[in-house]
């Protein structure tokens, strides 16, 4: 089944590459212009187009029929290909670099994924994951209001020792871990996109675009959950319930995987 059949025709209204976000992909990439990039389970590809247009020669995957018919139609400059994650239909050593943005949590196998993605990459190239980790979201202040839902969430996002261990069976060096806090600015509209702006879950729009809401939440816990949000934040009661959570692991981690050098 298409996971985002439905959610791929209004993915783009709130799904938008965020610019610093791009920025630090492309930093860690660590990559000149021209060189090969994979984008695996790139969706609308809107972090795929944004990086080729500084010059990167980007090439999409994902396993989306109703996504990659977006990403088409955005950029045909760009080389779309359906695939998995734990299939890359390219020869091994084709790419410079890789990126990996808010997808592990929906590889069928994160292990055989790690080890595809190493087989593809050229010798010295980095793969750079921008993720949120379990031990992450235990944080979130929206477990006050969507506690099934956050757990679900969890259980389904990969923890950090389990990308270090894979990463590390599959060939791969962890060589940089980078924090990643939200702020009000955030143009890409995932999960915790509404630490600092609550009011944003309100919107059915913005929770259309999140896979937690529209493929994992109950219905009956959204209801409940957006009235209690929605008297919390006219009381102000928001900020005391915020203050209980603590930030300071970061709310999302950009991990970067370096294949090594070969001897």
């Amino acid at each position: 089944m298409d996971l985002y059949h439905q959610t791929a025709l209004t993915y783009n209204t709130t799904r938008s590459a965020d610019p610093y976000i791009k920025q630090r992909l492309a930093a860690l990439i660590e990559n000149k212009n021209g060189n090969k990039i994979l984008d695996v389970g790139c969706g609308t590809g809107n972090y795929t187009i944004e990086l080729a247009k500084t010059g990167l020669d980007m090439y999409g995957t994902d396993p989306s029929d109703q996504m990659l018919k977006i990403a088409e139609e955005n950029a045909d400059q760009v080389n779309w290909n359906k695939g998995y994650a734990e299939k890359i239909d390219f020869p091994d050593a084709t790419f410079d670099g890789a990126i990996a943005t808010l997808t592990i949590h929906h590889w069928i196998d994160l292990a055989k994924s790690l080890q595809e993605l190493y087989r593809v990459l050229k010798a010295g190239s980095n793969l750079v994951i921008f993720t949120a980790t379990s031990e992450q979201m235990r944080n979130y202040w929206l477990h006050h209001y969507f506690p099934k839902m956050m757990t679900g969430a969890m259980n389904q996002m990969p923890s950090f020792s389990k990308i270090w261990e894979y990463g590390t069976d599959a060939g791969f060096e962890i060589t940089k871990t980078e924090k990643y806090f939200v702020s009000g600015a955030l143009q890409d509209l995932f999960l915790y996109s509404g630490k600092q702006k609550p009011e944003m879950y309100l919107d059915p729009e913005i929770r259309k675009g999140i896979s937690s809401f529209s493929d994992i939440a109950e219905a009956d816990e959204i209801t409940s959950g957006l009235e209690l949000l929605e008297r919390d934040i006219k009381s102000h009661k928001i900020n005391i319930t915020r203050d209980k959570f603590d930030d300071r692991m970061g709310d999302y981690l950009f991990i970067v995987l370096t294949k090594s050098e070969e001897p």
